[in-house]
């Protein structure tokens, strides 16, 4: 049995994250296109998208290439998807922004 949380979907997402991180040989920026490329193709929303920002980066991933991720799915999953992750992007970039922006007001040494 395991013990109580007070963030039980997080933390499931993140033990489902870590398990399929063990089972996969892809390298990490690898691992971040494919994701990003199946979050366009299931039209996920900005909050998806955000899960994913940190380790994007972390991999080394520009904006180069996330753009070129959307060009390369576009014949696929279409127009309105591609558009759709897009502006679903464009949100979780800014919603990290401001979580960045409150966290750096929350360590300063405030005047």
């Amino acid at each position: 049995m395991t013990t109580a949380s007070d963030t039980p979907v997080l933390d499931t997402l993140a033990a489902m994250t870590a398990d399929s991180l063990e089972r996969c040989s892809l390298e990490g920026n690898t691992l971040m296109l494919i994701r990003i490329a199946a979050l366009a193709a299931m039209d996920a929303p900005a909050i998806s998208y955000l899960a994913h920002i940190g380790p994007a980066v972390e991999t080394g991933m520009t904006a180069e290439q996330l753009q070129d991720v959307l060009v390369a799915v576009a014949p696929i999953v279409g127009t309105a998807r591609v558009m759709a992750a897009a502006g679903h992007i464009t949100q979780a970039l800014g919603i990290a922004i401001a979580v960045a922006d409150a966290d750096m007001g929350m360590t300063g040494t405030g005047s």
